[in-house]
């Protein structure tokens, strides 16, 4: 009992802290989530669902409503539904944003969700998608329902999104207790940075809008300001330190797990992870003589996160829905694949391991997966050796599970390879990154490593970069030579790779030393690269901020491609469509020798990495310019010293 006490009084200082039974108190709960993307199903992998037998998948909406519909069935007070955003892109399922669906919120207003906001993936699909997708959800006339807030967020007089009353940017909700609920939903300037099509957009800063929302509730009659927030932890923190007033932060972004909430100064901080795998449950209870909150989760004996499992059952009502929607998007898939594929549970190929997409700022196996599947798929359909292909790990979602049941044991499904790679969206109106192809001098190239290095520095796991068709080793302490301060730009070496090959051979390129010939500085000649349109988005960028790491596309004729027409960059399937990077990665793994059943067998090459990407020590570049230093200050000293010695020698002795 006193270890349990001592736990409360963690949770709850002085000022949220009230007599359990005290008749001032006004009780509610918040539920909450954040960063469904598009999970509509029991997943990682969703080939081990099993409705009727033990399973480990997390997730699934239709097992969230029915955790939701039982925890409200067990509460006589308030009990409210948020969500922090990003409940949008991810899986398949996104994909039928455009085809005119709005699958993940349409459900979310069944399973009756009081508030969710926009995060950075709603915009995956450019702003006037999103408001196709609003309207295709009921909004304006769904905010009855549920809201939808973007206090942030500011969109140009002619976009449609800025229609009114499409995105609301506070309420107050009056609950049955008579409690005045005060809410308002943000977006944090890192989710911002990684918005894929912002368009016009305009993101206002995110502390000055909170300042002003809370001010504007508490004048409403606010009793409790909740502040429902795309940002991170970090952010969130940083939020609470610089605006009072708000006494709660239900977060998202980041896909932490918070199993005890954070209390910076006189705010409660809450995150449940990511992928619907858990439900955060808040119970609070407002003073209304003191104005006070009180966390009531540790005197319920009731946790603060509700992994959602198989000891959910599925809702009837939402996996009826959810089956309508599954039903929807096997149509679409079979469409695009030309019916090689008829549904999302197809297998594609088997496996004994998981390719992994850890460690962080590493290669990868599922990394050289991807970037073998569009290099090599890529190199098929367009009847052109191409020598390298690069990924990024911020469009590689997850690791690729196989089945672990008796069910479906071994099994990769199209789902799932889809879920780890089906981000983004091409000119044809098709979900999924386009493959884009084009040509680069080996000197470009040589850039190209020394940016991937750089940003690996700079940008983080996000912008970490894949290869295929080429190794390298590089010392990550030569990337910067100093950094200039006030405005905190890197300035690189262009040293930073020590020794880069590419390889000239057939199909996967070996783990050892065969195969490979020297990628030398200075090299002039032209070299076809396969990658994606989110990469080569960013080249004008890195030009602009680098201009000494500039890699102009080219065609093969070696004539610099305008930017206003690179969307002819783009590999087209047979029948006109563009080559989306998860339609090369369900090739690739098609496309595995069979095992002893007849089934592609994903390789066990790709059980392990492939020594492509090398940190390696060299003396530092910095070194050598304190050496460079020291050695003058040395001749200085050794000049000064002689001279003085001269000057001695040369003195006339007294007579």
């Amino acid at each position: 009992m006193t270890i349990f006490l001592l736990l409360s009084l963690l949770v709850t200082p002085d000022y949220v802290r009230a007599e359990a039974g005290d008749t001032r108190e006004l009780h509610f709960t918040i539920l909450h989530t954040n960063d469904l993307h598009s999970a509509l199903i029991p997943h990682s992998p969703a080939v081990d669902y099993h409705p009727e037998k033990a399973n480990p998948t997390i997730g699934g909406l239709a097992r969230l409503a029915t955790a939701v519909d039982e925890i409200r069935a067990g509460k006589e007070e308030p009990v409210l539904l948020l969500d922090a955003g990003d409940f949008l892109a991810g899986s398949a399922f996104a994909w039928l944003t455009l085809q005119g669906y709005a699958a993940e919120l349409t459900i979310m207003q069944e399973i009756g969700y009081d508030v969710v906001i926009i995060g950075n993936h709603e915009y995956d699909y450019g702003p006037d998608v999103l408001a196709q997708y609003l309207i295709e959800a009921g909004y304006p006339e769904a905010h009855a329902t549920t809201l939808v807030l973007a206090s942030n967020a500011v969109a140009p007089p002619d976009y449609p999104l800025a229609a009114p009353d499409l995105l609301r940017t506070s309420e107050i909700l009056e609950l049955e207790n008579g409690l005045r609920l005060g809410v308002f939903g943000l977006m944090g300037e890192d989710a911002v940075s990684l918005i894929g099509d912002p368009g016009g957009m305009e993101f206002l800063d995110e502390h000055a809008v909170a300042r002003q929302a809370v001010q504007e509730l508490k004048a409403q009659g606010a009793h409790v300001i909740v502040a429902i927030t795309h940002s991170g932890v970090r952010s969130d923190r940083a939020l609470a330190r610089e605006v009072p007033g708000i006494n709660v932060i239900v977060g998202g972004h980041c896909h932490t797990a918070l199993h005890r909430p954070i209390l910076q100064g006189d705010t409660l901080i809450v995150q449940a992870g990511s992928l619907g795998e858990y439900l955060g449950q808040l119970e609070l209870a407002y003073n209304t003589g003191t104005g006070k909150l009180r966390v009531r989760n540790e005197n319920n004996h009731s946790p603060f996160l509700i992994p959602i499992d198989d000891t959910f059952a599925c809702h009837p009502g939402i996996n009826s829905l959810v089956e309508k929607y599954a039903l929807i998007l096997n149509e679409h898939i079979s469409e695009v694949t030309d019916g090689e594929f008829e549904d999302i549970m197809n297998t594609v190929a088997r496996s004994d391991f998981v390719l992994s997409n850890q460690p962080r700022l590493n290669e990868t196996p599922l990394g050289n997966f991807i970037s073998d599947a569009m290099r090599l798929v890529t190199e098929a359909i367009i009847g052109e050796k191409v020598v390298i292909a690069v990924t990024a790990n911020g469009v590689i979602r997850k690791s690729v599970s196989p089945g672990t049941m008796e069910h479906s044991r071994g099994n990769i499904s199209f789902y799932e390879i889809a879920d780890a790679i089906s981000l983004g969206y091409g000119t044809d109106g098709y979900g999924g990154l386009p493959i884009v192809s084009f040509y680069v001098s080996g000197e470009e190239m040589r850039r190209m490593l020394e940016m991937a290095v750089l940003l690996e520095q700079s940008a983080g796991d996000t912008f970490f970069l894949q290869f295929s068709g080429i190794r390298y080793s590089y010392n990550p302490t030569n990337a910067v030579l100093f950094t200039v301060p006030f405005i905190d730009l890197p300035i690189p070496t262009a040293r930073a790779v020590v020794g880069a090959e590419l390889y000239v051979g057939e199909g996967v390129e070996p783990a050892n030393g065969e195969g490979y010939v020297p990628l030398r500085r200075g090299d002039e000649r032209l070299y076809r690269v396969a990658t994606d349109y989110y990469i080569l988005s960013f080249l004008p960028w890195v030009t602009d901020l680098l201009p000494w790491l500039e890699i102009v596309p080219k065609n093969d004729h070696g004539e610099p491609v305008p930017p206003d027409t690179w969307q002819d960059l783009i590999v087209r399937c047979k029948d006109g469509h563009e080559l989306k990077v998860w339609q090369t990665v369900v090739q690739h793994a098609a496309n595995q020798p069979p095992g002893a059943d007849g089934l592609p067998r994903i390789a066990d090459y790709y059980a392990n990495t492939a020594g492509r990407i090398n940190r390696v020590w060299t003396f530092p570049l910095v070194g050598w310019l304190y050496l460079l230093l020291a050695a003058v200050l040395a001749l200085i000293a050794f000049l000064f010293v002689r001279r003085r010695r001269l000057r001695r020698s040369l003195k006339p002795s007294p007579p």
